[in-house]
């Protein structure tokens, strides 16, 4: 992650907060709900954070950085639905001590048996919701009606930014205001900032209809210099979103996401469910960068009282 002088301070003492909680997490494997870091909130990750390690490694470093609470992403828990499959990744995520509570971004489409087969997953490995990115139709969001009701599992439709079909909070309510309470959103604050959204107001105008949360944060890059200078430093896919959008991702707490506001709307509806940090940068070395954005959320969680 790239240094920037206004943020030196504050940094620094997020580093400490954060070294200071992982060598707690390597200390007791466990959590005493007496000292929740997190104020109750399912704090974890979407395993796509982690993309670069193995399921086993990617578990192991989610309980040391002291979390408990997955949303996976393929490539850590596979798709199937093979009785000795799901045994597998059933007893893998109960040896790290990891809940898996929500899983995607899957697709859906009015074909029935390949929505079927994601459902048996989810029932199968005992999900709350599938973060989903379903084809804007009739006949799939009449399918999604019968399936959530037989399953009783929730869809999240994951917004995905500028020039994505669910862009903005209102493309995406416009398909689930009439429809079962248990189609929703899944509200990515990163997404939504780039789309210039305010994650705070689109939690109020989804209200019971959040099914899950990826807290990413942005950041607007105005100066042409800082913009030269970031664009040899930041990898192509990110270069270009920064010359389309004069934005780009950034440790949580260091942008323009509102955390604790964010935290408050979400406390307000009673959310359950895995509200999963995604931090899409320093892919090959995610973790420490990971560790402040998870200081950034316990800070957060102080400020709420």
């Amino acid at each position: 992650m790239l240094a920037d002088p206004a943020f030196l301070t504050r940094r620094t003492f997020l580093q400490a907060s954060a070294a200071a909680a992982s060598i707690a997490a390597l200390e007791a494997w466990g959590f005493a709900d007496e000292a929740d870091p997190y104020g109750g909130f399912k704090v974890g990750l979407q395993s796509y954070s982690l993309r670069v390690y193995d399921a086993d490694d990617a578990l192991k470093h989610t309980r040391t950085l002291g979390v408990r609470y997955w949303e996976s992403f393929p490539k850590h828990v596979p798709l199937s639905t093979l009785p000795a499959q799901v045994e597998e990744s059933r007893q893998r995520l109960a040896d790290a001590g990891v809940t898996l509570l929500a899983y995607g971004v899957v697709p859906f489409s009015p074909d029935e048996t390949k929505a079927r087969e994601l459902f048996d997953f989810a029932k199968a490995m005992d999900l709350k919701s599938l973060s989903a990115d379903p084809e804007p139709n009739a006949e799939t969001f009449d399918l999604l009606d019968k399936l959530v009701e037989e399953y009783d599992v929730a869809i999240g439709i994951h917004n995905h930014g500028p020039g994505h079909r669910y862009d903005k909070a209102d493309d995406v309510l416009k398909w689930v205001r009439d429809r079962h309470p248990k189609i929703g959103a899944c509200v990515d604050t990163g997404h939504y900032l780039r789309s210039d959204e305010d994650p705070v107001e689109v939690i109020q105008k989804f209200g019971p209809r959040v099914f899950g949360v990826h807290l990413k944060d942005v950041r607007s890059i105005r100066s042409e210099q800082d913009i030269a200078r970031l664009s040899r430093e930041l990898p192509e896919h990110r270069v270009n979103m920064l010359k389309r959008e004069g934005k780009i991702f950034t440790i949580l707490g260091e942008g323009e996401l509102d955390v604790v506001g964010t935290l408050r709307e979400l406390r307000k509806l009673n959310y359950d469910s895995v509200v999963a940090l995604e931090y899409e940068e320093s892919e090959q070395n995610p973790l420490s960068d990971i560790e402040l954005c998870l200081a950034s959320v316990r800070e957060a969680v102080k400020r709420l009282d």
